[in-house]
């Protein structure tokens, strides 16, 4: 029966043929499903140059609008209040920026990087040099030149003089070892001070304070202090004799390496005297005083001195000889634990004998000024330090000042573990509801979200770095945005913490702005990670019509919660005068979220 009309091509094109044909036309509907496959997969066409040239527009206008917005909101009402609104023991401690440079570019050719292990080792090797010259060296070499900078303008000596070397001293223009000529060899009847070699620990120091009931012997004080005085004069004599050195008629008589010396306080008059009662705070260690009546005293006032790597009889050389000071009579060494006492003690750093014999630095001394009219006197200029030497030096200085920070009365201090959840701010100016009053406190739309934002990248780079490692088949898409979220997430967490925890080791004071690096990097993740999730969500809602306004609504979202939590919250930063929170009539007291908010 023949075919229906149409039918027979229907029919055949519907039943499968054998023999050659048949692989034929197998073949090529394997070709055709390849070729729909492969335009699939097959990237979209770029976009036209008009349409390119939009979107580039929009963003150089959107930078603008964020730089714009940036300089009004912090320019605005800086004149308020008329005084410097500051926390706090303190001169400005600058911090290496180039590592927060190194961290700045994240997400840097994220693409470009994930390529490089199958390119030539010629290539990696160029990108490998390329950054460390762009992202280490050069941000380095800046550093250092700002350092440099920094030493040329300001060499001017100071009240911090104290808590450098003497060698770095004879450098400042107007410290009394700049271009000084002094006695180059101790003796006896010189009138010294004596510098702790640790650093920040200061000049061997006395005064007219008693130790207070209960601490040691009520004897003189004995203290280590930073600055420049008069009380950190002695005079250093022989312990047998009360003779004056200095009498014209007798012959000056240099001190020795292996001598029992006597150091007697300038303004006090009393010697230098240990004995077996207990230091003020370090246990196990002696206590140090000064004791006696114009010179005269017991055979606990005497010390041998000694000098690092040198034989006994050789001369003391001021500023170069490393001396140590071994109490006779409990064979301790005298020393600095480095220790703030109490107010009884001007919160000056505490003296100790040690009974341990090691060598410390805490233990070592030099002599820095030494006055001896008997005595012809040497130039100092051999003494200054290279600028390698001073660099590190006053990083050394920064870093064990900063440690030694203590909190002043009715001040403000934090923890870490307040910082990310926004627990506490800080009074910066006014306490008073007349006063006019500038609080620190983080946004809090910001800083929660930051906290949330870190357990949800946790989160969510958990998931997909199992299913990376496991092999599982991503969508191009997916897979490209999982890698962004791992990559540069991960560094900006990395960041976070690497800014933040280390506070928990710290035992100085800490305030709330010493969370801001850290911030940053908890900011820049939250943007990465609401990015990457939107576009996904985006994407996986591609078939629905209104799928892209998903991922420009939800960054709309953030933006203008963010922008509103500011204008609540805005008079914190520029000044309120008025009704403190806590009074009910007070127009923030709406916004006192929490209770340990004290504005």
């Amino acid at each position: 029966m023949p075919p229906a009309a149409g039918g027979g091509l229907a029919g055949s094109e519907l039943r499968p043929r054998r023999g050659r044909c048949g692989s034929q036309a197998a073949r090529a509907a394997g070709r055709d499903v390849a070729t729909e496959t492969a335009t699939a997969r097959s990237p979209k066409r770029p976009a036209p140059l008009s349409s390119r040239r939009f979107e580039a527009a929009g963003r150089w206008a959107l930078l603008a609008l964020v730089t714009l917005t940036s300089f009004a909101t912090r320019f605005h009402r800086l004149d308020q209040p008329p005084h410097i609104c500051s926390v706090h023991s303190s001169a400005p401690c600058s911090s290496p920026w180039p590592t927060s440079l190194c961290w700045s570019c994240p997400g840097l050719s994220q693409q470009r990087c994930s390529r490089l292990p199958s390119s030539p080792l010629v290539t990696l090797g160029k990108h490998l040099t390329a950054r460390i010259l762009c992202l280490i060296v050069l941000p380095l070499a800046l550093y250092i030149a700002t350092y440099a900078v920094h030493f040329m303008v300001l060499n001017k000596s100071g009240p911090g003089d104290g808590f450098f070397s003497s060698a770095f001293q004879a450098r400042l223009s107007g410290n009394n070892l700049h271009n000084a000529s002094i006695p180059e060899h101790l003796a006896y009847g010189s009138m010294i001070t004596v510098k702790n070699l640790r650093m920040a620990i200061g000049y061997l120091h006395s005064h007219r304070h008693f130790y207070p009931e209960g601490v040691g012997a009520r004897q003189q004080q004995v203290t280590t202090y930073l600055h420049k005085d008069y009380n950190n004069l002695w005079i250093i004599k022989k312990h047998n004799s009360n003779s004056d050195p200095l009498d014209p008629s007798h012959p000056v008589e240099f001190v020795r390496h292996g001598d029992i010396i006597r150091l007697e306080h300038k303004e006090t008059s009393r010697n230098l005297h240990s004995h077996y009662h207990e230091a003020p705070l370090t246990r196990k260690h002696y206590q140090v005083t000064g004791y006696g009546i114009n010179g005269s005293g017991d055979s606990n006032d005497f010390w041998r001195i000694e000098v690092i790597n040198r034989k006994f009889g050789n001369r003391i050389k001021v500023l170069r000889s490393r001396i140590r000071l071994i109490h006779l009579v409990t064979g301790c060494v005298l020393g600095s634990s480095g220790k703030v006492l109490p107010k009884w003690g001007w919160e000056q750093l505490e003296v100790t004998c040690t009974p341990y014999l090691k060598e410390t630095l805490s233990s070592i001394w030099n002599v820095e000024d030494h006055i001896n009219p008997k005595l012809p006197n040497i130039s100092l200029e051999v003494l200054q330090p290279s600028f390698p030497e001073i660099m590190l030096e006053s990083h050394l200085v920064m870093i064990r000042g900063n440690n030694g920070l203590k909190p002043k009365d009715n001040e403000f201090t934090s923890k870490p573990w307040h910082w990310p959840i926004n627990f506490q701010g800080l009074r910066f100016s006014g306490v008073n509801d007349t006063d006019f009053r500038v609080y620190l406190l983080g946004n809090p739309v910001i800083w929660w979200l930051n906290l949330l934002s870190i357990a949800l990248y946790i989160l969510s780079a958990s998931i997909f770095a199992v299913a990376v490692q496991r092999g599982a088949h991503l969508p191009v898409k997916v897979e490209g945005l999982s890698q962004v979220l791992l990559r540069g997430g991960g560094q900006l967490l990395f960041g976070w913490m690497m800014h933040y925890f280390p506070f928990f080791l710290m035992g100085r004071v800490l305030y709330f702005h010493h969370y801001f690096p850290a911030m940053l990097f908890s900011s820049m993740l939250t943007g990465l990670l609401w990015d990457t999730l939107l576009r996904l969500c985006a994407w996986s809602l591609a078939s629905y019509p209104l799928a892209r306004c998903v991922h420009v609504l939800g960054i709309l979202t953030l933006l203008l919660g963010t922008a509103y939590s500011f204008y609540l919250f805005h008079p914190l930063a520029y000044g309120m005068v008025g009704p403190l929170a806590q009074d009910p009539q007070s127009p923030m007291a709406g916004l006192r979220w929490l209770e340990s908010w004290d504005f």
